[in-house]
């Protein structure tokens, strides 16, 4: 979240960093309620210190009434208190990030910035096929069984594509951990107050979040949120910074608000796996920390011999707690395009700077030389998230029979036994 003082002293810049990005936040209301908190804190604070002066000694007949008088308004003003520090607590989780000076400022996702492409799109000597007739062909996944079991968008993965997906973990993981990343197997659920540090809303109505019913914990979707608690209320030495973390999770995502988007087979589904690197950081560092997470995607990417791009996100397709994020998008030959054809880019992976708003909501700091404190900036970047992977290689890896080629990074990582798929 942001720092109350900071919208406080620069309330027009936040209420236009809000408009571009689309985030209807009463800012007025948030201002005005944070008024009347600090003036009834006031209050409280010279009725506590009457009640502290009486104790020292017996009162007079005269100042019995008083002292009831003032106990009563303390209570009544705590009561009071925790009602407004509720509410402004709950709009201050509705103010976005500030975003990072180098992003484009505009309310049309189309505005995004394409910085790099790499590679070009495959071309085929024959007509290809899409993921999903690819699976049908060989047994690779196995959706009315699922429904049956969870219900839609949910699915099987089986035989040689259940070993693709093992592998392409283990590139990822091994990839993170060469570059100094401390390998994690996280929990599956967090609690709503992390999720809600962490600048995600795990109760409004186009929430992608699963809830459990009477609980206060929900299914995450991203390792993000474990690996952003991981270090909550806690003072981290300056000596340890940066630290690197990198996580293979389950992810469970509702998917709400997501019809009409391109949902076939397996690119939009409620739940898979995913590798997830998460750094915290010394604020002057994550500039430096953002561009060594985009380098590392990157390298996973070359690895896999695909065809990508990278995005730069405009404001309007920012979310609510990064200050910078860029996509790898890689080219998927079976997705259809804006003009009706096969063959278009789509999301990999992101890699977001939050600077100190998950830090601010979660009390993560580090200690400083001279002793004193300060907020880390967290930063988050996606490493390999499965089904969108699989199918890029599925896709751009096809042969004219229908099967798929091995990158050659990926063997190590299969033996014959399990590879009947692919050939060199």
């Amino acid at each position: 979240m942001l720092d109350i003082k900071y919208i406080r002293e620069n309330l027009a810049e936040v209420k236009e960093n809000c408009r571009y990005r689309g985030a209807k936040v009463d800012l007025d209301r948030l201002i005005s309620l944070d008024e009347a908190r600090r003036s009834l804190q006031q209050e409280l604070d010279d009725c506590r210190a009457k009640r502290n002066n009486w104790s020292k000694k017996a009162p007079t007949p005269q100042e019995i009434a008083a002292i009831k008088a003032n106990n009563e308004a303390i209570k009544q003003g705590e009561v009071k208190l925790r009602q407004i520090t509720e509410e402004l607590e709950a709009l201050l989780l509705t103010v976005p990030n500030m975003t990072d000076p180098a992003v484009v400022r505009s309310l049309n996702p189309a505005d995004n910035v394409i910085l790099e492409v790499c590679g070009q799109p495959t071309q085929f000597s024959f007509l290809p096929q899409d993921h999903l007739a690819l699976a049908d062909k060989w047994g690779w996944l196995d959706f009315d069984r699922a429904s049956k079991v969870a219900g839609a968008k949910f699915y099987y993965t089986a035989g040689d594509l259940a070993w693709l997906e093992l592998a392409l973990i283990s590139y990822a993981l091994a990839v993170a951990t060469r570059h100094g990343f401390k390998i994690m197997l996280t929990p599956d659920l967090a609690k709503t107050k992390i999720i809600e540090a962490l600048g995600y809303n795990p109760r409004g109505e186009s929430t992608q979040i699963y809830n459990l019913e009477n609980s206060d914990l929900s299914l995450i979707g991203t390792a993000e949120i474990t690996l952003g608690g991981y270090h909550q209320d806690e003072v981290l030495p300056e000596k340890d910074l940066p630290l690197h973390y990198v996580a293979l999770s389950q992810c469970f995502r509702t998917e709400a608000g997501s019809y009409g988007q391109f949902a076939k087979g397996i690119f939009r589904v409620h739940q898979f796996n995913k590798v997830e690197m998460f750094i915290y950081s010394r604020p002057e560092d994550s500039a430096a920390e953002h561009q060594f997470l985009i380098a590392i995607e990157k390298e996973i990417f070359q690895g896999l011999g695909l065809p990508f791009r990278l995005v730069d996100h405009c404001t309007a397709d920012l979310g609510a707690p990064s200050a910078r994020t860029i996509d790898i998008e890689a080219w998927l030959p079976g997705k259809p395009n804006k003009d009706g054809q096969l063959g278009d880019w789509a999301e990999m992976t992101s890699a977001s700077n939050c600077w100190d708003y998950q830090a601010r909501g979660l009390n993560i700091k580090y200690e400083l030389a001279d002793g004193r404190k300060a907020l880390v900036h967290t930063l988050n970047g996606t490493a390999l998230a499965m089904p969108r992977t699989l199918i890029a290689i599925i896709e751009n890896y096809q042969q004219a029979d229908g099967r798929v080629k091995l990158p050659a990074v990926l063997k190590p990582y299969l033996t014959a036994e399990t590879s009947s798929m692919y050939f060199s």
